[in-house]
């Protein structure tokens, strides 16, 4: 076997996955419905494309830094001076190729062989698998419906041991949607700072958060919590630029360095086209996002009263990000058609299969019995497809 036992121990992302199942349905023909994807439907703002034309014709292709120009990293600075009410220097920023990029980089930076991270569940799926890569434990908390899919203090505190390293907050949270309150955030860090254990803050949908919540990023709580806090965020979310590529961090100094290190050593910088147009995205107009919001609030509003409409679905509503995670226990150990469905990935299997519809089985999320649909997409694709998904499953 040529092949290493570091990527013979992680599997494909879930997600894209079944977003390539679907497109690949497709691209033969077939109408897929797919609430698989985590990509806004909206079209790049034209003053970010824009800024991006003029970089090219102005002919702004060549190598940059390698964490970032100084530029957009002044820009992200602004950023979380005017939105978050916290300071950080140029070199405390580092500009990824996207977010999931600075998560890698930031993961490959701190952890090492038997280190641990506590992730609570359901997770983002790359979370366990970029840890494993690394060589560290992953402890997972398993985080209860009637809390909001929240992390508790008691929780976080009973997961220590010597040799935990980071603990990831997700906030808003993909998949759940969950946000964490302003006093919950404040408890779970000073235990983090108390007990010497980094925080890795993602905070990539913190512009999509609904019914007039507020949302805290982690470093704004104290200096002391700061300097134990990495955050993750980039522009794919927030202003619709999943394909541009651009994420960033920020946090203490030393890490910044260590992840440069290694993104010198993998992708070096992020395109320069597209630092250019997020540069734009973070000091231009921001109308579009918070139009976005507003069309992802209704969207919100519109699925989770329809899915609770359907026998055997049982859905909280989600306080930000674009996705709706909903049980679907009552639906397991039932026969649809010939098909016997006892898990829920079987169920995303059968939706899949008999009414085009695609959704994420909530096993690569740490949470058997639900599934995860996004609602980035158009109203009437959605109504067309819960529809279909009713069908299915009468």
């Amino acid at each position: 076997m040529l092949l290493s036992k570091r990527v013979q121990s992680i599997k494909p992302s879930p997600t894209l996955a079944i977003s390539a199942k679907a497109k690949s349905m497709k691209d033969q023909g077939i109408n897929v419905i797919n609430f698989g994807a985590g990509e806004p439907d909206f079209d790049t703002p034209s003053n970010i494309k824009e800024a991006a034309k003029r970089s090219i014709d102005a002919g702004f292709t060549k190598y940059c830094p390698v964490s970032g120009t100084p530029d957009l990293k002044k820009a992200v600075v602004e950023k979380f001076r005017r939105d978050n009410n916290v300071e950080y220097e140029l070199s405390e920023v580092i500009v990824s190729v996207g977010a999931k990029h600075s998560l890698y980089n930031l993961f490959m930076a701190v952890l090492d062989p038997k280190d641990e991270i506590i992730v609570p569940a359901p997770y983002w799926v790359s979370y366990p698998d970029m840890a494993m890569l690394c060589g560290a434990k992953v402890k997972v908390i398993k985080t209860k419906e009637s809390n909001n899919f929240c992390m508790t203090p008691e929780q976080l505190k009973a997961a220590i041991t010597k040799r935990t390293k980071a603990v990831v907050i997700n906030s808003p949270s993909n998949p759940t949607g969950c946000v964490y309150s302003r006093e919950n955030l404040l408890a779970l860090a000073n235990i983090c700072v108390d007990n010497n254990i980094l925080i890795i803050a993602d905070e990539i949908y913190e512009k999509l958060v609904y019914d007039d919540l507020r949302f805290t990023s982690v470093a704004s709580l104290s200096p002391a919590i700061k300097q134990k806090t990495v955050v993750i965020n980039g522009v794919s979310k927030s202003h619709s630029m999943t394909g541009w590529r651009i994420g960033y961090a920020a946090g203490p100094k030393e890490i910044i360095n260590a992840m440069e290190t290694i993104q010198s050593q993998s992708t070096s910088n992020a395109t320069s086209i597209s630092m250019k147009a997020a540069t734009e995205a973070l000091n231009g107009p921001q109308e579009e996002v918070e139009r976005m919001r507003q069309e992802f609030e209704k969207r919100r509003n519109f699925i989770v009263d329809r899915l609770n409409s359907i026998k055997g679905i049982k859905c909280l509503k989600p306080q930000g990000a674009f996705y709706v995670f909903p049980s679907v226990k009552k639906l397991l150990g039932k026969v649809y058609g010939d098909q016997m469905v006892t898990t829920s990935d079987e169920l995303s299997n059968y939706l899949l299969e008999k009414a085009h519809v695609a959704v994420v089985a909530g096993e690569g999320f740490g949470a058997p019995g639900y599934v995860r649909l996004s609602y980035a997409t158009s109203m009437e694709v959605i109504k067309e497809g819960l529809d279909r998904l009713e069908q299915a499953l009468k």
